[in-house]
């Protein structure tokens, strides 16, 4: 798709335009240049870049935190290099060079909330890449002569985001010379983009809590008095998707992986569906929104299920989930489990109707389809309202900073079990989940009400600050899903949840604690190094390597 390329053929353009205005020649039809682009294309281009990042970059972060099963034995191998070729040509080559095109373009035609929304997402896609390897190319990154760029310290970084976005919020506060109505996210809401940023914001500086305390508490009050932070429904950071099935394929990649003739697609994690199905002593209201089973009954076939045979590993403890989680047909597959695929594509728990636009679980137990459930039509949970109240609570507790952290904790709940109940109430599922409500008698406010009571009286019992730590991160993680980079930034930032499920190998190496450089950036570059160890962290990641596992 050409618009996916924009940035690239810009960049060969404009090395190539000087010779080429020499010539009298018509103006090729074919080619995009700097004059001829339509910007709200490129602008578009940007966003759906975005879009892939954010699923690629947010992958093994749900397989590290158990939100999805990580398919290596040890941690060396779960963030290998040759893994992250595909991330890594996405943020550079793709949307870093189409920003770096657009926003002089934007801004020298007074189109500022083009400027404010390519900025917006420039500074979050380097954080991510921060976030995920440390120190990476910035400042020497994107230019067209020099093909061996040095990378920038992870705390340079962060504070050269922060600049950004709030020159993104100087943008969108800005007169422009026409909107952005082509805007995927937002239709081209400037105030739900400056509470995306200041979100953005947010979560930079609950990140450096750890090296900067002082600094992170009084930015986050800052930010918590200037009242334009992500706080409704309308507001929420997330991406769109829809149910075409090709040209183009418009649909959640994880129904688009999963929901077909065959099945298959990822293994859920046992340990997560474990914790949302019995650890509250009656399920998670969001379970049935979450996962979709393709069997209500627990195999017992050895040959698609080995581990139904095998006695619980020695390392783990009688609270450990192992084998199977439930015992009513949730299947999937323990921490670093490695072994191959058996026939089981349409029999494994799925991927539902939140936020992949998949199946709601009302106990058929029949297979998925091509095309089955809400047809793709999900979203990418990239930052939502319960999110800002789960970091606030975290805040609240660890730095001091204002509100109450118990009561942020049951706002954003009620925040997470509400905007899931309305995304899935907009599909095609609705009638569905309205109809097995109805015969179970269902009541979804009594639902919530129990768990936040439940939550609540956990918080309440706990008797230090890391034990109420524990209940604010458990219910963020499970508030997560489908957002792994948030998912390893919380489990990385505060050992949260505690006690996850080993890996099935009782020597899997020490926790990763950021990925591995790719293998093309090391090969490519003259002046890059491959770290010494996944153990690495990130640079504001002081915590001992004691807290994880």
């Amino acid at each position: 798709m050409l618009k996916r390329y924009i940035g690239i053929t810009l960049l060969a353009a404009s090395m190539l335009g000087a010779g080429a205005c020499k010539l009298d020649l018509l103006d090729n039809p074919n080619a995009v240049t700097t004059s001829n682009t339509d910007i709200n294309y490129l602008l578009n281009s940007i966003e759906l870049t975005y879009r892939d990042h954010f699923n690629g970059i947010g992958d093994s972060g749900m397989r590290l935190t158990r939100m999805l099963n990580q398919a290596s034995a040890i941690y060396d191998n779960a963030v290998s290099p040759a893994g992250y070729n595909g991330v890594w040509e996405t943020a550079y080559a793709g949307l870093l060079t189409d920003v770096k095109t657009l926003i002089p373009l934007a801004e020298s035609r007074q189109l500022f909330v083009h400027a404010g929304i390519a900025r917006t997402l420039r500074a979050s896609t380097m954080v991510n890449l921060v976030d995920a390897f440390g120190d990476v190319p910035y400042t020497e990154a994107i230019d067209p002569t020099n093909f061996n760029p040095k990378t920038d310290a992870g705390s340079s970084i962060y504070t050269a985001a922060l600049a950004e976005l709030d020159k993104a919020i100087e943008n969108f506060s800005a007169t422009s010379s026409a909107g952005a109505t082509g805007d995927l996210i937002f239709g081209g809401t400037t105030d739900s983009w400056i509470r995306t940023a200041n979100t953005l914001k947010l979560k930079i500086y609950l990140n450096r809590r750890l090296i900067d305390k002082s600094g992170s508490t009084a930015a986050i009050n800052t930010l918590i008095a200037g009242n334009k932070l992500i706080s409704t429904n309308a507001q929420n950071f997330v991406f769109k998707f829809g149910t075409n099935l090709t040209n183009p394929d418009t649909r959640h990649p994880r129904y688009r992986d999963q929901y077909s003739p065959s099945g298959g697609g990822d293994y859920q994690s046992n340990s997560y569906m474990g914790t949302m199905y019995s650890a509250k002593g009656f399920p998670d209201p969001r379970m049935r929104f979450y996962f979709y089973r393709q069997t209500v009954r627990n195999p017992t076939d050895v040959n698609v299920l080995r581990c139904i045979t095998n006695s619980k590993p020695s390392h783990y403890s009688d609270a450990d989930v192992f084998c199977l989680p439930t015992s009513v047909g949730y299947w999937g597959r323990d921490h670093l489990s490695n072994e191959g695929i058996p026939p089981d594509g349409l029999l494994r728990t799925a991927w539902g109707v939140y936020p992949a636009g998949g199946l709601y679980d009302n106990n058929a137990g029949v297979p998925v389809s091509l095309g089955a459930g809400a047809g793709g039509a999900g979203i990418h949970p990239m930052m939502m309202r319960s999110f800002v109240d789960f970091m606030l609570a975290e805040s609240a507790l660890t730095l001091g900073t204002t509100g109450s952290a118990r009561d942020l904790l049951k706002s954003a709940i009620e925040k997470s079990m509400a905007d899931v109940r309305t995304m899935v109430l907009g599909t095609t599922e609705s009638s569905k989940i309205a109809t097995y409500e109805s015969a179970n008698e269902i009541v979804w406010s009594n639902e919530v009400t129990k768990y936040v009571n439940a939550v609540l009286a956990r918080y309440d019992a706990a008797t230090t600050d890391d034990a109420r730590l524990n209940v604010i991160g458990t219910e963020y993680w499970l508030a997560l899903y489908g957002n792994g980079i948030e998912s390893y930034n919380l489990y990385r930032r505060t050992g949260k949840p505690a006690n996850q499920q080993p890996a099935l190998d009782p020597s899997p190496g020490a926790f990763a604690r950021s990925f591995y450089y790719p293998a093309s950036y090391i090969t490519r570059n003259a002046n890059a190094k491959q770290k010494a160890s996944v153990t690495v962290p990130v640079f504001w990641d002081n915590n001992p390597t004691s807290l994880f596992r």
